[in-house]
């Protein structure tokens, strides 16, 4: 199935991901800008990298995806932006049909979204990562490669949780938090608080 044109919006490391999972989805028509011009004319996964990311956001009838990795800049385009935006979820994920997936969010291969979870806006779930029953991840989280959230854990906006970090059921993570890799948390997370270690210990708090 080909899908309409899709803007991807970041030239970096996570737009491959991106734009491998666009083209697994259906989409064909694919522009990559960015506002590097040090990136302009260069390809990423056979795409050229091409300016114009403000006229493009600026777009009430352009349909996008941001491809940045950092949570609190995807957060601030997304709010400034007028155009739409795209959810993309790989055909090679599990993500069960009462799960609601905001807009601009994205899960990637390999990912499982249980039932009644919710994912708010621009949300990344990534390669292999899993996301249990009844969890609510906020606007702007990102779950790493291989990381595990049990059932009813909550993510307050702008989280990170590392790569192959475990959480136990109905843990609460703060706005901003991070969660190191390979951590597993077993008590709520303050928000803009770094988490590190099994058991998972606080580490600085901005």
């Amino acid at each position: 199935m080909s899908l309409g044109p899709l803007v991807i919006v970041g030239a970096g490391g996570h737009a491959k991901v991106i734009i491998s999972t666009a083209r697994a989805v259906g989409y064909t028509q694919l522009r990559l800008v960015d506002d590097d011009r040090t990136l302009h004319g260069s390809r990423v996964c056979g795409l050229i990298v091409e300016e114009g990311v403000a006229e493009v956001l600026a777009d009430s009838s352009a349909n996008v995806v941001l491809a940045i990795g950092s949570n609190a800049t995807r957060l601030a385009k997304a709010r400034t932006a007028g155009c739409q935006f795209a959810a993309l979820v790989h055909p090679f994920t599990f993500v069960d049909s009462s799960a609601q997936i905001g807009p601009g969010s994205v899960v990637f291969a390999g990912a499982v979204v249980q039932p009644d979870s919710v994912l708010g806006r621009h949300v990344i779930i990534n390669t292999a990562a899993s996301v249990d029953h009844d969890c609510f991840i906020g606007d702007g989280c990102h779950i790493a490669p291989g990381a595990r959230l049990a059932g009813s854990v909550v993510l307050e906006e702008g989280v990170l949780i590392g790569a192959g970090a475990a959480l136990v059921p109905s843990i609460r993570v703060g706005a901003s938090a991070t969660v190191g890799a390979g951590a597993c948390v077993i008590r709520d997370v303050a928000a803009a608080t770094t988490v590190v270690g099994v058991p998972a210990r606080v580490i600085s708090k901005s």
